[in-house]
């Protein structure tokens, strides 16, 4: 019988058993969250007259943990109707319904013994062949399933989810020796494809692969920041984006996961290991005393750093006051900035004689030799080290890919002459004459594994754009954009100008691809690899222009603009366009007019332009307003102006999206539109979806008139920004924003239900975008944002 997750339960109703819960929402399956029943009431239930016997009370807190999934930052739903997914009960009257489950995930308490009561239970009521996994970070796995009935055993796993499980990408999945094997593939498979996550096989060992390393490298940076008489801000100002890390560095990243998680990390190692291994994960006396103050970080409100006012400071680990943040300036740090390429950028920094130089490689040197010691003892292969750091910490570069920007031989013998252990398989490694741990030939990297290497398997969904364009090359490019075979007769449009922004170059390769995939392609996905899907037009080539008067300029590009959404929106071969991540004003108009969107689950979207003083001008406003129209239910009466009402509102509040299942809520997205949990499959699924098109005999759309509200429409939709203005929650700009809008919401100046011609409606947007442009205080708007990142209210 083929293994299928339908329905599961989650017991534990903490932060980190309720956002497991959400995520298992969020990919549409239905969810039992079950908790321990209340043992005394509170003096205010008392008063309401209620008993312990009530459902509200035996449920409270699994209704408790439902009710702050609403409210937490960041949302671990990503759309707040995904909350009737879960249902919430309690481990004295529900834990029968666990029969209902196929997969049941333990998130309870830390403690062996209560573990192991709990699967007592689950084992009694569970239905043969469903898979039981606990979530631990620390546990022993074999240890929890000793006493259980075989086919417990069989289908019993570790699961250990990263928090926020919606946003971090790594599961660790720690079998058993029991566990069946296809178990373990199953829940490997289910992990990446249905909950978008980067599936890691880790030994149980204490705390796995990614916290055991993690942790380390975070004690070590710890040890020498006191030993080197570095402050926090120092240490944060070299352990960031200078090394490929997250900018959270290391004690912004330990004042959001909470110094006393941290520290029961770090003690769940050092009761389990010995010598000098036990002596790093010794916490510091100091951290003890912060964890006594209740010092824990964000969730306390200071940690190792506190925020007064606009001023963050920073503690001084021997004084315990706050004072101003430093940061560490020194001549490696404006060399590594300067070189390019990673392995420059490292190699300038680890091998400097100066502060950051030495401060980097006394972190990095025992923590790479750390990583290569572990292997085998936590990981069977380096591959799965890296991807858990990367997946797990956010790291850009796992250990063994970092030794090997910094040069292997070089840093073995900087190594050894600093008195670091080197394990014996790297010496290995290096007498056999090679130099690196990954080699990379005919576009296909191999790993060094137990003397010799081994092609990495990649998964047939995952495409790499650069490596692609490697092995086959590109069909065309320029300055902004690249048209890449993606195989099987389908092309992809790749935009590569800076943050992907919008120019000329960018059009004209959107008019080259159309025609050419008319001519020799099946299909055509519009998508990229880079940090956002696209920020928008490039706004400092607008407001350059406008400062010198080019408005002709300015006018043709906006008009080539239009036309290009609109040889999209009619192309005979079918256009997908696969968002991701920041996909904002210019961005979302490209994808409006597509066939159909394959949009990764976490896609932020909005027509964004009122922000910078301007109205979307690419055709945003008539293809946003189309879509509401076609979302109407079909032979039904519908009241036109609250169609226009609600796309007005969502374009002058510049909405966005907080999930691709939100732009679904916007009708940013239709119910055609596809939606990835996993990024790495994207454009794999794009791909999919354009062939599907094409294969089922997709044709152009007919070209339809578009019925709108007229003069009566825009007076309704200008009362509501009259009384916003009086009000005071706009300013008299925001005002004139308001009137260019509503008037080519409403289709001008013609009577209301009017059926207009697209082009006449592009016109009406052109203009009103152009009238915006020279308008002094939407250029200090546009000015503001290029300058200092964010809106100006002027």
């Amino acid at each position: 019988m083929k293994q299928s997750i339908k329905k599961a339960a989650v017991i534990g109703s903490g932060v980190m058993g309720s956002g497991i819960a959400a995520h298992l929402a969020n990919v549409g399956i239905p969810t039992i969250l079950l908790d321990i029943v209340p043992n005394k009431l509170s003096s205010e239930e008392e008063k309401k007259g209620l008993s312990l016997s009530d459902k509200a009370i035996r449920n409270k807190f699994t209704n408790s943990a439902l009710q702050k999934l609403l409210k937490q930052k960041p949302a671990p739903l990503t759309t707040k109707s995904n909350l009737g997914l879960i249902e919430a009960g309690n481990l004295e009257d529900d834990i029968a319904r666990i029969a209902e489950c196929d997969w049941v995930i333990e998130v309870i308490v830390e403690n062996l013994e209560i573990k192991k009561q709990l699967f007592e239970k689950v084992d009694a009521h569970r239905k043969p062949g469903s898979i039981i996994s606990s979530n631990t970070s620390g546990i022993s796995i074999e240890a929890m399933a000793e006493g259980r009935s075989e086919d417990f055993k069989k289908n019993f796993l570790g699961t250990h989810f990263f928090n926020p499980p919606r946003y971090l990408k790594l599961l660790e999945v720690i079998p058993t020796k029991d566990t069946d094997y296809n178990v373990v593939n199953f829940i490997k498979q289910f992990g990446e494809d249905v909950l978008g996550k980067g599936i890691v096989l880790a030994k149980d060992t204490p705390n796995f692969i990614a916290n055991r390393i993690g942790t380390y490298g975070l004690l070590v940076t710890l040890k020498q920041m006191l030993e080197g008489g570095y402050s926090v801000g120092e240490v944060d100002s070299v352990t960031g984006p200078a090394i490929g890390r997250p900018k959270s560095a290391t004690f912004r990243t330990l004042d959001v996961v909470g110094l006393d998680t941290f520290i029961h990390v770090a003690n769940n190692v050092f009761e389990k290991v010995e010598g000098a291994e036990k002596d790093v994960f010794q916490v510091p006396d100091f951290m003890r005393k912060m964890q006594a103050n209740g010092w824990l970080g964000s969730k306390s409100g200071q940690g190792f750093y506190l925020k007064q006012g606009k001023e963050i400071l920073e503690l001084n680990a021997e004084t315990f006051e706050y004072e101003p943040r430093k940061k560490l300036k020194t001549q490696a740090l404006e060399l590594s900035k300067q070189a390019k390429g990673y392995s420059n950028k490292m190699k300038a920094l680890v091998y400097a004689d100066d502060r950051a130089g030495n401060l980097l490689w006394s972190i990095l040197a025992p923590v790479l030799s750390y990583s290569a010691e572990l292997l085998g003892e936590i990981a069977d292969d380096i591959v799965a080290i890296d991807q858990a750091m990367k997946w797990g910490f956010g790291w850009e570069y796992g250990p063994f890919e970092t030794w090997d920007a910094i040069g292997l031989e070089e840093s073995v013998m900087k190594m050894k002459e600093d008195g670091i252990l080197v394990p014996k398989w790297v010496d290995e490694l290096l007498a056999s004459g090679q130099r690196s741990f990954y080699q990379k030939e005919n576009s296909i990297t191999s790993f060094y594994s137990n003397g010799s290497y081994q092609a990495l398997e990649v998964n047939e969904k995952v495409i790499h754009l650069k490596t692609l364009k490697e092995s086959t090359g590109v069909i065309k490019k320029n300055s902004g954009a690249s048209l890449i075979d993606l195989g099987d007769d389908i092309a992809l449009l790749e935009f590569n100008s800076p943050n992907n922004a919008i120019g000329l170059d960018i059009i004209q390769m959107v008019n080259y691809a159309i025609e050419e995939v008319d001519k020799n392609y099946k299909g055509l996905v519009i998508g990229n690899q880079g940090k956002n899907f696209c920020v928008g037009a490039n706004l400092a080539m607008i407001l350059m222009e406008a400062q010198d008067d080019n408005y002709f300029e300015i006018d043709m590009v906006v008009k080539h603009f239009q036309q290009a959404m609109m040889k999209i929106k009619y192309s005979s071969k079918p256009v997908v366009a696969a968002p991701f991540g920041m996909t904002l004003g210019g961005g979302t108009e490209i994808c409006l007019p597509t066939s159909q969107l394959q949009a990764s689950s976490e896609t932020y979207m909005g027509l964004v332009e009122v922000g910078v003083g301007l109205i979307p001008g690419g055709g945003g406003n008539k293809e946003l307003y189309i879509k509401h129209l076609n979302s109407m239910p079909e032979g039904l009466d519908y009241d036109l102006q609250k169609v226009a009402n609600k796309v007005f509102e969502q374009i002058a509040t510049a909405k966005v999206s907080t999930s691709a299942a939100e732009a679904k809520d916007l009708h940013l997205l239709n119910n055609r539109d596809q939606i990835s949990f996993n990024g790495d499959h994207l454009i794999h699924d794009a791909k999919q979806a354009a062939l599907h098109l094409f294969e089922s005999g997709y044709t152009a759309p007919v070209r339809k008139k578009v019925p709108v509200v007229g003069e009566t429409g825009y007076a309704t939709l200008m009362l509501g920004a009259y009384n916003m203005l009086y009000s005071g929650f706009i300013s008299e700009h925001d005002m004139k924003i308001a009137k260019k809008l509503a008037h080519v919401i409403a289709g001008g100046n013609v009577p209301f239900g009017t059926e207009v011609d697209e082009q006449y409606l592009l016109d009406l947007e052109r203009e009103a975008f152009l009238s915006l442009v020279g308008e002094a205080k939407s250029q200090q708007r546009m000015q503001h944002m290029l300058v200092k990142g964010k809106p100006l209210r002027n």
